[in-house]
């Protein structure tokens, strides 16, 4: 199948933008993130500290900066900050044309503030400074978790005109308060006399996962009725949150600040690898189709979507109503959507502490291997 027929090919021209969520040193010294954009429509990248951390553990790509780093002294800390935002930057100078072609939009890779913050706005903001600063590309994005606290720092980095890429988003009324806070910031990028077409967003909401947890409940009510649920929720949230976006930014509010040269805030589905075997592993691609949204995608989804994702064109404009139904008669059978939400940003903050803490662990056992090896 040539790249050009391909389903790829056709989600591309549906309007979706297709970002690889993984990235390693390797990735971009083999020239493998190369091949991707060139033979999988691959626009973007996404990161965060698990794949940081499965990258460090494996060969040895690290193993010269890590005993640099380790024979300059630098702590642990320093050295996953210097590691990971050089990651970053090949990464935004591989998709740099992308950039270029795409006026900003696409060429992005997101870097992630680190998650024992996720409930510090203040530290929050300052690391996130830091970050864009560091990685110094104009295609960076700074990855801000979707909590209480990540509100506030969502609208002070988008008014100084950095680039945010708003994680761990469940529930739809989390979204609203979200654009609310991109929104805001804009306001006060505009008040500032930032130039507002430089500023971009993405708001990325968990699809797998939201299945994963209701459906674990649907299995434990065990009914006919119940278990005919399963694996809906994840898409028709999804769907739903299309919903949301359309009529935000087709607000008043928001088409001043776009008349203004401001860019929306693009939702993208994120966790979408299928994680049930009984589900079709493109299903949180072709199921969640529409013009002006990302999907960022495990290098096996992607592939599984190059070889037989079936793409039927837009499939969340129009589905509102149905999607509404699927979670009401979800909520119908006891499960409740705000305590499904609620739980599902908690755990992924404490998942995303547990894999920053396993990236510090390997690094930290890496710089003193390093420190051995040049004593002896």
């Amino acid at each position: 199948m040539s790249n050009s027929t391909s389903p790829l090919a056709a989600l591309s021209a549906a309007g979706v933008s297709i970002w690889l969520d993984d990235l390693s040193r390797d990735r971009i010294t083999s020239g493998g993130l190369r091949r991707l954009i060139d033979e999988r429509n691959v626009v973007g990248v996404t990161t965060n500290p698990t794949i940081f951390a499965g990258a460090l553990a494996k060969g040895d790509a690290y193993d010269a900066q890590v005993a640099e780093l380790s024979a300059a002294g630098r702590s642990v800390t320093e050295a996953v900050f210097e590691i990971t935002t050089d990651d970053v930057a090949n990464g935004c100078d591989i998709l740099q044309s992308v950039y270029d072609t795409s006026n900003g939009v696409d060429g992005r890779v997101s870097i992630e503030v680190e998650p024992g913050l996720a409930h510090d706005a203040a530290g929050t903001i300052t690391q996130g400074t830091q970050l864009w600063k560091k990685v110094n590309r104009p295609g960076v994005m700074i990855k801000v978790p979707a909590t209480i606290e990540g509100l506030e720092a969502i609208t002070s980095l988008t008014a100084e005109g950095i680039s945010v890429n708003v994680t761990l988003i469940f529930s739809l009324e989390r979204y609203r308060e979200v654009i609310n806070a991109y929104l805001t910031g804009l306001e006060q990028a505009r008040t500032a006399g930032r130039d507002l077409s430089t500023i971009h967003s993405v708001a990325s909401f968990f699809v797998s996962r939201v299945d994963t947890e209701i459906d674990k409940r649907l299995q434990a009510i065990g009914t006919d009725a119940a278990l005919a649920m399963k694996s809906k929720a994840g898409v028709a949230n999804a769907q739903l949150a299309y919903q949301v976006f359309e009529q935000a930014f087709a607000s008043e509010r928001a088409k001043l600040l776009l008349a203004a040269g401001a860019n929306a805030q693009r939702p993208l589905w994120a966790s979408t690898g299928v994680k049930d075997p009984n589900v079709l592993d493109t299903t949180y691609v072709v199921e969640l189709v529409a013009p002006g949204v990302v999907n960022t995608m495990p290098e096996k989804t992607m592939e599984a979507t190059f070889d037989h994702g079936d793409i039927r064109g837009d499939t969340i404009t129009g589905s509102y109503a149905e999607a509404n139904e699927v979670l009401d008669s979800i909520d119908a059978l006891g499960v409740s959507y705000d305590e499904v939400t609620a739980l599902l940003e908690k755990e992924g903050v404490e998942k995303f502490i547990v894999s920053w803490n396993e990236l510090l662990d390997t690094v930290s056992a890496a710089l003193e291997a390093a420190k051995s090896g040049a004593a002896r």
